[in-house]
């Protein structure tokens, strides 16, 4: 007899859509308020859902907000993926459109509130070694990703340190952004980077 999975229950549903909630408020909120203003209430508030609820998902407020950035990153990631079939074939135009979707991913409200993260887990110590973790975590799969849609070799001398070069350029290019709008001088950084990128990536042999 082959057995099959229970299927969820309503009470089940609408618990992980009170999660969700959590989550997309959390992010909202951290973006806008900062830590400082990002309490467990005002994102309960926000999520249309009790304090008490809240804290059932989220024991702790250390728990709410970095599982908010995990969650929210990796949904932003799978959305990427799902478009890499819309990239151009190999080459200079694909190397810039893949540049431009990194530096996005960079300059918008997740970038804010994980940036709000960061400054608290410099003085925060239960915040710390959670941050540490989960940046590692988004680094690695943002590199992966950046591999995979580059087609990169990083057997090759300078590929693996460039493709990294292009992670580290976009978050500085998300810190020009957060205080003005940067989006002009940031198209030129992109074109002339990708230039760059592609010469490492695919070399013209003599």
């Amino acid at each position: 007899m082959t057995s099959h999975p229970a299927a969820r229950t309503p009470q089940q549903d609408r618990s992980r859509a009170t999660r969700a909630r959590l989550l997309a408020a959390a992010v909202e909120c951290l973006a806008e308020l900062g830590w400082h203003g990002s309490t467990v209430t005002v994102v309960a508030e926000r999520a249309g859902v009790s304090r008490g609820a809240a804290q059932h998902h989220f024991p702790t407020r250390e728990d709410l907000f970095t599982a908010a950035v995990e969650h929210v990153t990796a949904e932003r990631l799978a959305a990427v993926r799902a478009h890499a079939d819309e990239l151009p074939a190999a080459g200079p135009d694909r190397t810039r459109a893949v540049v431009d979707m990194i530096v996005r991913l960079y300059t918008g409200p997740l970038f804010r509130a994980a940036l709000h993260l960061w400054t608290a887990a410099a003085t925060e110590e239960a915040l710390r070694e959670r941050i540490i973790a989960l940046e590692g975590h988004v680094g690695r799969e943002a590199h992966r990703a950046a591999v995979e849609f580059l087609d990169a070799d990083e057997s090759r001398p300078g590929v693996r340190e460039s493709v990294q070069a292009t992670l580290d350029l976009a978050r500085g290019l998300g810190l020009a952004n957060l205080l003005t709008d940067d989006s002009h001088r940031r198209s030129g950084v992109i074109r002339q980077w990708a230039g760059v990128l592609e010469s490492t990536l695919r070399p013209v042999r003599p």
